[in-house]
Protein backbone atom coordinates (compact mmCIF):
# COMPACT_ATOMS: atom_id res chain seq x y z
CA UNK A 1 0.00 0.00 0.00
CA UNK A 2 1.22 3.27 -0.62
CA UNK A 3 1.62 6.39 1.57
CA UNK A 4 0.57 9.13 0.30
CA UNK A 5 2.82 11.60 2.29
CA UNK A 6 1.65 15.35 2.48
CA UNK A 7 4.17 18.07 0.47
CA UNK A 8 5.21 21.22 1.26
CA UNK A 9 5.27 24.99 -0.73
CA UNK A 10 6.76 28.03 0.43
CA UNK A 11 4.62 31.26 -0.59
CA UNK A 12 5.70 34.77 -1.34
CA UNK A 13 3.37 37.36 -0.26
CA UNK A 14 3.65 40.97 -1.64
CA UNK A 15 2.09 44.46 -0.50
CA UNK A 16 2.03 47.07 -2.91
CA UNK A 17 3.07 50.02 -0.71
CA UNK A 18 1.22 52.65 -2.80
CA UNK A 19 -2.19 50.63 -3.30
CA UNK A 20 -1.91 48.05 -0.03
CA UNK A 21 -2.77 45.29 -2.58
CA UNK A 22 -1.61 41.93 -1.33
CA UNK A 23 -0.45 39.33 -3.89
CA UNK A 24 0.52 35.62 -2.81
CA UNK A 25 2.94 33.76 -4.90
CA UNK A 26 3.78 29.66 -5.14
CA UNK A 27 7.23 29.87 -5.31
CA UNK A 28 8.75 27.60 -8.52
CA UNK A 29 11.47 24.97 -8.78
CA UNK A 30 13.88 25.33 -11.83
CA UNK A 31 11.74 23.57 -13.78
CA UNK A 32 8.25 26.33 -13.73
CA UNK A 33 6.90 23.74 -11.91
CA UNK A 34 5.39 24.52 -8.01
CA UNK A 35 7.97 23.85 -5.74
CA UNK A 36 7.44 20.75 -3.56
CA UNK A 37 9.54 20.76 -0.37
CA UNK A 38 8.99 16.93 1.04
CA UNK A 39 9.87 17.63 4.70
CA UNK A 40 8.11 20.36 6.83
CA UNK A 41 10.85 21.56 8.82
CA UNK A 42 12.74 21.91 5.81
CA UNK A 43 9.96 23.97 4.17
CA UNK A 44 10.23 26.11 7.42
CA UNK A 45 14.15 26.80 7.02
CA UNK A 46 13.95 27.66 3.62
CA UNK A 47 11.03 30.30 4.70
CA UNK A 48 13.45 31.57 7.42
CA UNK A 49 16.58 31.92 4.65
CA UNK A 50 14.18 33.62 2.56
CA UNK A 51 12.75 36.24 5.09
CA UNK A 52 16.01 36.87 6.36
CA UNK A 53 17.30 37.73 3.07
CA UNK A 54 14.68 39.97 1.50
CA UNK A 55 15.15 43.84 0.50
CA UNK A 56 12.36 43.80 -0.98
CA UNK A 57 10.14 43.52 2.04
CA UNK A 58 8.43 40.53 0.99
CA UNK A 59 7.28 38.00 3.36
CA UNK A 60 7.63 34.08 2.78
CA UNK A 61 5.45 31.38 4.41
CA UNK A 62 4.88 27.70 4.24
CA UNK A 63 1.65 26.03 2.88
CA UNK A 64 0.33 22.82 3.24
CA UNK A 65 -2.30 21.18 2.15
CA UNK A 66 -3.60 24.13 0.85
CA UNK A 67 -3.47 26.32 4.06
CA UNK A 68 -0.46 28.30 5.32
CA UNK A 69 1.28 26.49 8.05
CA UNK A 70 2.61 28.36 11.82
CA UNK A 71 5.19 27.33 13.57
Amino acid sequence: MLENKMTYNIMKIMKDPITGKITKVLLLNGLSAILEVKELDQAFKMAKIFNQNTDSGWRYEVRGNGSIIRK
